[in-house]
């Protein structure tokens, strides 16, 4: 039976994208990582579209802003681009057209009441910083971007009430150097990967060092995927594995930035492997002392192992403790080639609620991608995306349950508001509210953008809870 489904007053509804997604190579920039792949291996992107032109929030975020207020939003999350607003890499002068900007978008989400949360790092390093020092494997590197971010704070720190430092640090040494499908491509690179996981986390730190020294009046965070490890089995053996699984993917991000510490199980392990990262005191003071107020979580799909198949690597990897399990008869989002397990929202949400604090925290993305979109459009020009809507009211339905039981979640970002550029999936796979013509950037509202406005202005939904009853 269909009932209403109620969240906290205040609740934030809203959507994520980032600068090098949306904005375009318009105005003056330094190139990125990603801009530099495009330019040298075109063939590794969907239709060979890249992010030059993305979905022109350049020049469109005017337009964009008030399209997602008339669809209800009151909350909104991009990023800052280092690229962008830094002129001198190395000093953090910024470049005045970019702190223009930024001045200008923030001035305009103002103008239609939608909050900004602000990123500082969206997988977009300045490739000179790659090429130069070794990208995120150098302590140089992390002291320039705390330089970046404290330009940002005193540009827009009086503008901007919510800051976070990266969006899914995990992803740069999973993508970048364990598994080779971010640039550079790296395969195999597992002690490398080890002292990544723990310079951005330095990083992080850092940049909140910066921003706490200010004294403003707002709050910073992190936004971390997180993925629950669910073993095939009870066995010890694929207990174990599921429990590395989560200490690497999830913890060792997680810990540090609720509790200035990385979990013992994991460090235990690094060390017997002779890959522990290379840290000093002064280093594990500064990311002790410089913890996070809130957390953005990205969930999309969950993570099954089972026990190792084997052991014998090249070099280390944590696929030495685990394997991926491929359980049968689980649900697919078949464009994306992701499991649809919407339960695992309210498993990451009691996790948080019971060991970390329950600490404030909201979803920073949950969607769904979908190619060939176009099919489902109808005369009037709509695209009548049934799918996106039954997917969002599964998943806030096991959220909202979790938030009656007490998880201190204060907001729901989908991704993304409007279509955008999707790395080398280009835009194979649509996830927008707001739909996004290549050709000419016309934008129109989808059947979910009208949904998610009639669920904002009622701050909530009619749902059949019997669906989500253990």
């Amino acid at each position: 039976m269909k009932e209403k489904i109620q969240f906290p007053k205040d609740f934030w509804w809203g959507a994520a994208t980032s600068g090098p997604q949306s904005e375009g190579w318009y105005g003056k920039r330094h190139e990125n990582v990603m801009d530099y792949w495009y330019r040298v291996q075109r063939n590794d992107f969907f239709n060979g579209v890249g992010p030059d032109v993305a979905s022109d929030f350049y020049h469109k975020y005017k337009d964009d802003f008030a399209m997602c207020r008339q669809i209800g939003m009151n909350s909104f999350r991009t990023s800052i681009q280092w690229t962008r607003l830094i002129k001198d890499l190395e000093t953090g002068e910024p470049d005045p057209e970019g702190v223009q900007f930024y001045k200008d978008v923030i001035a305009e989400a103002k103008k239609n009441g939608i909050i900004l949360v602000m990123n500082l790092h969206h997988f977009d390093m300045p490739i000179e910083l790659l090429q130069k020092y070794g990208g995120w494997e150098s302590k140089h590197v992390v002291e320039l971007f705390a330089k970046f971010a404290k330009t940002a704070f005193e540009a827009f720190g009086n503008d901007i009430e919510y800051w976070t430092t990266f969006n899914e640090p995990m992803v740069i040494p999973e993508a970048g150097y364990l598994y080779g499908f971010h640039y550079p491509k790296l395969v195999g690179k597992g002690k490398e990967a080890v002292q990544i996981i723990f310079n951005i986390n330095l990083a992080s730190a850092m940049a909140i060092q910066e921003y706490r020294k200010m004294h403003l009046n707002g709050e910073i965070g992190i936004i971390l995927n997180l993925t629950p490890a669910y073993p095939r089995s009870d066995s010890k053996e694929d207990l174990d594995a599921a429990a590395f699984a989560d200490d690497f993917f999830n913890r060792s991000f997680l810990d540090p930035a609720v509790f200035g510490t990385f979990p013992k199980t994991l460090i235990e392990i690094l060390k017997k492997d002779n890959v522990l990262w290379e840290s000093d005191e002064k280093e594990l003071e500064i990311i002790k002392n410089n913890t996070v107020d809130f957390i953005g979580v990205n969930y999309y799909h969950p993570k099954r192992v089972k026990a190792p198949e084997a052991d014998h690597f090249e070099n280390w990897m944590p696929d030495r403790y685990f394997s991926d399990y491929d359980m049968p008869g689980k649900r697919m989002n078949p464009y994306r080639g992701w499991e649809i397990f919407p339960k695992a929202i309210y498993d990451i949400a009691k996790n948080v609620q019971d060991n970390y604090g329950n600490i404030k925290w909201f979803i920073s993305e949950n969607g769904m991608g979908v190619e060939g979109e176009e099919k489902y459009r109808k005369e009037n020009g709509e695209i009548e995306d049934d799918y996106r809507i039954e997917f969002y009211e599964e998943h806030l339905a096991w959220l909202n349950k979790a938030i009656q039981e007490g998880s201190n979640c204060f907001g729901y970002h989908a991704w993304t508001p409007f279509d955008c550029w999707s790395w080398n999936n280009a835009y194979k796979n649509r996830y927008g509210f707001i739909a996004i013509d290549l050709n000419d950037q016309k934008r129109t509202i989808k059947k979910s953008g009208y949904w998610l406005k009639d669920v904002a202005d009622n701050n909530g939904y009619e749902y059949d809870t019997d669906s989500i009853k253990e």
